[in-house]
């Protein structure tokens, strides 16, 4: 359903190398690439990402830009096999129909040196802006000390699971007892499922008793490791963990939860699973192991079951699966790849080593990837603490733990990358501030003495150059050099979306757990509602999360994915907005995608892009991927 993209603003000096990388033809085969900087990427191949909406004025129509393809490309719109447009469209990848009805159907096609290419999949009218996926809600129970318990739809992520270009939609789901690591009690099992766009559902893993439920145990990761053109699934599993076919892994009776509820003792997998069927292809040792549980920094269970997962392409052309635990104290990173239905680990990142002094404590509850340093490779931003691509410590700004962090060119007038991060630390220098993402160097930062849990960075004031970002505790709305713009702030320090038709960012959040919409008026600093969807609701409480926000469909803006009150449904939202903005799919650059991917981890953040995208942005520019199979 949807396509992937990757560009860069090649006005950044530092950028160079890779922003001349971008311009090189693509390599379109399958075949393994030469490691270089200028090394295109293993991509996803997926078709044109059509939808029609019925919209005020007749359907809006939109598509995908594809990252394999000429930013010149234009195309031609059909209804009901009539071609609409009387001249190629050059100039953006959406149409308003003022002629469609709710029974039109739709397809574009491609026009390349004047030649029409092949059409795209047919697709019929959206009644609302909305689509709803069904749901299997999974039964309810009871936990050995007598508590009932029910399900809700939680946290999302999507692949192409099947091959067939289009984007298909992990989803987990959450028992009501779910916990947080410091409080105890049992909880329900946890379930991962598998759904077609149409709410056909492929399989279900069911990760059993010994896999404890909450935002911080089960951080899955959906992608194409092995580039055979169908994404696997990979996440922490235990004994009686029960795979899409009904396979048990190791001991099926086996129960290691302990009268609070936790699961401290027993062995712990991690487990690569089909992303067609949901079998288990294989199993292995988790690493790093829980050893000695006050190890981690207490004897209860808190900080040792404290998970983080990504996806890196740590050789700068293939994807890897990286696993970690803790960040409170100790913090240990692994990387695996998955070639020829082998795991093989690469490489262990531990805290503990006499080459790593300092790093304990410096994860946050989420992290970023991407290549900070310009060799082509990523690296792992953990939090404060940074991994080069090939393990090693790259750098540690020393600031500590924090809740939320946003790495992207949020700077377009230097160099590089920028992290904003906020801090818990109440003693840190800064409980908020920017460094650069190449070496830790800290570009300004703002002192709270508090602990400063919310942090926010999107461009949404055209009046000052890059993204806008913002936090709680008094940190009000800076410029990305830090410049005070107002101590009123908008009201969500959430997430962001690319929503309207123009290159600001809006605001994605929820009131009374119901998700919305929010733009902000930069002259009269107030916010206003573009959107509320009404009878979702938003997950992981005062977190508010959607279950997953990502460009899914259509052009380059993205689309917001809520369930609905009762579960029964996931609600995937997309604009209607005309734009003139003609931008690469999102999903096609390398930050943004893998942003995505881990967006699921923990305390769920939005994702960036590796170019500047905003207001007064750089030219746009053909990311360098091959798509397979």
């Amino acid at each position: 359903m949807m396509k992937l993209r990757q560009w860069l603003n090649p006005r950044k000096a530092g950028c160079l190398l890779l922003a001349a990388a971008l311009l090189i033809p693509l390599g379109l085969s399958p075949a393994p690439q030469p490691v270089s900087a200028a090394s295109a990427r293993q991509m996803e191949k997926l078709n044109r990402g059509l939808v029609a909406v019925q919209a005020n004025g007749g359907v809006f129509v939109s598509w995908r830009l594809l990252g394999t393809e000429a930013l010149n490309t234009s195309f031609n719109v059909y209804r009901n096999g009539t071609k609409l447009n009387s001249a190629p469209i050059t100039n953006s990848t959406n149409y308003q129909d003022a002629g469609g009805t709710a029974s039109s159907t739709y397809y574009v096609k491609a026009v390349v040196n004047g030649a029409e290419q092949a059409a795209s999949p047919t697709v019929t009218v959206w009644a609302n802006n909305y689509l709803d996926i069904p749901l299997q809600k999974p039964a309810g129970g009871t936990t050995p000390d007598g508590v009932a318990y029910t399900y809700n739809a939680n946290d999302a992520s999507v692949g192409d699971l099947d091959g067939d270009g289009d984007y298909e939609i992990i989803l987990k789901w959450d028992p009501s007892n779910s916990k947080d690591n410091s409080q105890s009690g049992y909880t329900g099992n946890v379930y991962l499922d598998a759904y077609e766009m149409n709410g056909t559902r492929l399989w279900r893993i069911d990760l059993g008793k010994n896999i404890r439920a909450g935002a911080h145990y089960t951080q899955f990761l959906v992608y194409d490791f092995d580039g055979d053109g169908k994404a696997e699934v990979v996440c922490k599993t235990a004994d009686g963990t029960k795979d899409g076919t009904g396979v048990v892994i190791g001991s099926a009776s086996a129960d290691y939860r302990n009268s609070s509820g936790y699961v401290l003792s027993g062995p712990e997998f991690l487990t690569v699973f089909s992303g067609t069927n949901g079998k288990a292809l294989t199993t292995v040792d988790y690493l790093p192991a829980r050893g000695n549980v006050s190890d981690w920094g207490d004897n209860y269970g808190n900080r040792v079951d404290r998970f983080l997962a990504c996806v890196a392409y740590l050789d700068g052309v293939h994807p890897s699966i990286v696993m970690a635990r803790g960040y409170y104290t100790r913090s240990v990173v692994v990387a695996y790849d998955w070639r020829n239905n082998t795991l093989t680990r690469k490489w262990t990142f531990d805290s503990n080593s006499s080459t790593n002094s300092g790093t304990a404590g410096q994860g946050n509850h989420n992290l970023s990837v991407g290549d900070v340093d310009g060799d082509g490779k990523d690296e792992i931003v953990y939090g404060a603490l940074t991994i080069d691509d090939n393990g090693a410590k790259l750098y540690n700004t020393a600031m500590g733990h924090g809740d939320a962090m946003h790495m992207g060119d949020l700077n377009p007038d230097r160099a590089g990358l920028e992290v904003f991060k906020v801090n818990e630390n109440t003693s840190a220098a800064y409980g908020a501030y920017m460094f650069d993402a190449k070496n830790g160097t800290v570009l300004w930062g703002v002192k709270t003495s508090a602990d400063t849990g919310r942090g926010m960075s999107a461009d949404i004031d055209p009046t000052y150059k890059g993204e806008e970002v913002w936090a709680s505790n008094g940190v009000g709305l800076r410029s990305a050099t830090g410049t005070l713009i107002s101590s009123t702030i908008p009201s969500s320090i959430n997430f962001g979306i690319w929503w309207d038709g123009d290159l600001l960012r809006e605001l994605l959040d929820h009131s009374s757990n119901v998700g919305k919409i929010d733009k902000w008026n930069y002259t009269a600093k107030t916010t206003g509602n573009l959107l509320t969807a009404t009878g979702t609701s938003s997950n992981n409480g005062t977190k508010g999360n959607p279950s997953l926000q990502a460009d899914l469909l259509g052009d380059w803006r993205e689309e917001a994915i809520w369930r609905t009150a009762d579960s029964s449904a996931l609600r995937v939202y997309t604009t209607t907005a005309v734009t003139t903005n003609k931008i690469y799919t999102l999903m096609h650059d390398p930050i943004y995608r893998l942003g995505v991917a881990w967006q699921n981890v923990a305390y769920n953040q939005p994702p960036h892009t590796s170019f500047y995208l905003g207001d007064g942005m750089g030219a746009v520019t053909q990311p360098n991927i091959y798509t397979v199979p």
